[in-house]
């Protein structure tokens, strides 16, 4: 599956699950985890649960960085 955020997955045949981030493998999940994934996946928003999912969410800095000058709507 591809969507424009920069994640991917692809669901093996053996039931692993393969997350790619802009090219680079993010993680892969087997067994109960694949499966939950895949269940959470299909409910939820793709780009933000596969972010959630490999450990690429709200890193902590995004206050700081909205408050930013360059950031400030003019």
């Amino acid at each position: 599956m591809s969507a424009p955020g920069g994640f991917t997955y692809t669901e093996r045949a053996d039931g692993t699950v393969r997350i790619v981030h802009r090219g680079r493998a993010a993680a892969t999940l087997r067994g109960a985890r694949a499966a939950k994934f895949l269940d959470e996946i299909r409910t939820g928003d793709p780009q933000l649960v596969m972010a959630r999912w490999t450990g690429a969410y709200k890193f902590g800095n995004e206050r700081t960085a909205r408050r930013h000058p360059r950031n400030q709507r003019r």
